[in-house]
């Protein structure tokens, strides 16, 4: 077995209280695959840079293999000092690297190369770090949060991009199919320490709890022998004037190693606080449009939203989603048709960029609204210092602004102003943004659970799949369609994702056109090209997929023994097949086009 690429052993690291970072080991090897898991503040993006060498530990080592190469992709790229993104991606490149791939990348994630870095977006910013990270091949890629801000035709390209790469790869992402598709490995960051499951994200959550337990079952014991070393103490030794002082101090070396404990950090306790019931009717959209110039974002959209209904909305970047979100809920007026709100509608929003937070106002005052020390939540009034508790704040955060809080804290604050405030239709507008994956399990159930009406835009696959009862998907020119079920089953009805819309783009710099427009015309886009390397594999995949399904339904008992299984294996037989007849579909396309255009 070959020596790994990368390793840190016995990696400790303060800032000046308890230990963020207590004996924390990672080992890369050739090719891997690391989901690198735990709660936000663990530690884990403070990991990942000691990893790429930015940050020394207080102690422990890093060892790097002779000639590796390791790109490092950070949560919040920096591409000051750079005149346009192309100068950026190309300066992630080795002396010899192939400088012709960053453009592809950067066409492929849909920049030009021409934009000012100092007037990107945030998900533009990530794009361009991802050409730049990419680009370079390297024999190692630290990923932080790669999906965060791209919508969902670009988180499946980079799966895609991704699985055609020999790098190792070390992802931390908040994204559950991002990491199950990206994993073979987990690694486990918890209470400063790390532990390592060889197998994918898939298989981390079951894992995760049955670890707990055990831990819990051993803390018990260790209680339990505590109780009894103090009861031998108290009454054992009444008749004797000389104590087993070697007794008493295995009890105190009992007692420090109770106290020398860390317990796993708490869940997050969310107590959502209902408004009274709406009517039956929540909203009704008749014929409504709206357009910026000559851009069309809504076109004939007629809809009804009834209390109880969970509303995904999906589409990729410039779609127009959260115009859309703002027509419906009466925050845009439509340039033609009307929206009707049904009664008795108390409403509360999420918005995505945490944008009603005011950076200099302090924890406590944006609980409270600068009204003493109470919150009302779930109707009752609470102490702010416990709500504080319930979402993972500490007692002394209590004064911190905040904008120096994380943005995993930022989310848990939006969260908890937004669920104290009685409604009966919830508004989330990328509600999974820098949320972790036990914070989101628990805005899961909450909405699960919730009597009211929902209005929700995601790029998270999962949650969509855990949350909607229905989906509106963009189908491009202000076509909006609705789907039953969620993300999964509009693939399965509609046989495609989320796909890339046409938009108009900026011209590129006349420097970067190095080829003759007559031969870039003969060849196929970099995405398709891409496509035809790896459909193949999925068509295998997907007919494999099918026989299996097909080889369970044929178990004439299956449906009287177990009808879940029956009903599932139907239901995955059905998309399976669609995913097939749609990559099938592609691959042909494709290899017309390309004969068509080499011959």
């Amino acid at each position: 077995m070959p020596p790994p690429l990368l390793v840190l052993q016995d990696v400790h690291l303060s800032f000046g209280g308890p230990p963020l970072l207590d004996g924390a080991e990672l080992s890369v090897g050739e090719g891997e695959r690391l989901a690198l898991v735990g709660r936000n503040g663990s530690g884990k993006s403070t990991l990942l840079r000691i990893a790429a060498g930015l940050i020394e530990p207080d102690r422990g080592t890093r060892a790097v293999a002779q000639g590796t190469t390791i790109r490092y992709l950070p949560q919040e790229p920096d591409l000051s000092g750079f005149a346009t993104t192309l100068a950026f991606a190309e300066a992630g490149m080795p002396a010899a690297g192939d400088h012709h791939r960053a453009r592809l990348l950067l066409d492929a994630l849909g920049l030009t190369g021409a934009e000012d870095p100092a007037r990107l977006s945030g998900g533009e910013a990530r794009r361009a770090a991802l050409a730049r990270v990419l680009a370079a091949a390297p024999d190692v890629l630290l990923l932080d949060e790669p999906t965060n801000h791209l919508d969902l035709p670009a988180i499946e390209w980079l799966e895609a991009e991704l699985g055609s790469m020999r790098s190792a790869v070390v992802v931390i992402s908040h994204d559950r199919r991002f990491l199950q598709t990206q994993s073979r490995a987990t690694v486990w960051l918890d209470r400063g320490i790390t532990r390592r499951l060889e197998q994918g994200f898939g298989a981390f959550e079951e894992w995760r709890d049955r670890t707990l337990e055990e831990e819990e079952r051993d803390r018990h014991k260790l209680e339990r022998k505590i109780a009894a070393e103090l009861d031998w103490v108290r009454y054992g030794v009444t008749a004797r004037r000389k104590r087993n002082q070697g007794r008493i101090r295995a009890l105190q070396a009992l007692r420090t190693e109770r106290r020398e404990q860390r317990r796993a950090v708490g869940d997050v306790r969310m107590t959502l606080t209902e408004g009274e019931q709406s009517g039956r009717l929540v909203i009704e959209a008749t014929g409504i449009a709206k357009a910026f110039g000559d851009r069309v974002i809504v076109r004939d959209v007629s809809l009804k939203v009834r209390r109880g209904d969970r509303l995904g909305i999906i589409g990729p970047n410039g779609a127009g989603k959260t115009t859309l979100l703002s027509l419906l809920t009466g925050g845009t007026p439509p340039d033609a048709g009307t929206v009707r709100l049904g009664a008795n509608l108390q409403m509360v929003t999420l918005d995505q960029r945490r944008e009603s937070l005011d950076p200099a106002t302090t924890l406590k005052d944006a609980l409270t609204g600068g009204r003493g020390d109470t919150v009302f939540a779930g109707g009752q009034p609470r102490h702010f210092a416990g709500y504080m508790r319930d979402f993972l704040f500490a007692p002394e955060q209590a004064r911190t602004p905040v904008g120096a809080l994380s943005g995993g804290e930022r989310g848990r604050l939006m969260l908890a102003r937004a669920l104290a405030v009685p409604s009966n239709l919830l508004v989330l507008d990328e509600p999974t943004n820098d949320l972790d994956l036990e914070t989101l399990d628990l805005l899961q159930e909450m909405l699960a659970d919730y009597p009211g009406t929902v209005l929700l835009v995601s790029h998270d696959r999962d949650f969509l799949d855990r949350v909607a009862t229905s989906v509106l998907a963009a189908e491009g020119g202000g076509r909006w369609s609705e789907y039953p079920g969620g993300y999964s089953d509009m693939v399965a009805q509609r046989g495609v994702g989320v796909v890339v819309l046409p938009v108009a783009r900026a011209a590129r710099p006349k420097a970067e056109i190095a080829v003759d427009p007559g031969a870039r015309k003969r060849r196929l886009a970099f995405a398709d090209r891409r496509a035809l390397e790896t459909l193949p594999a999925r068509i295998g995949a997907l007919e494999a997929a099918i026989a299996g399904r097909q080889a369970l339904l044929a178990d004439a008992g299956l449906y009287a023994r177990d009808r879940a299984a029956f009903d599932a294996a139907m239901s995955g037989l059905a998309a399976d097949q669609a995913a097939l007849a749609a990559a099938e579909e592609d691959w042909l396309r494709l290899e017309m086009l390309r004969e068509e255009l080499e011959g």
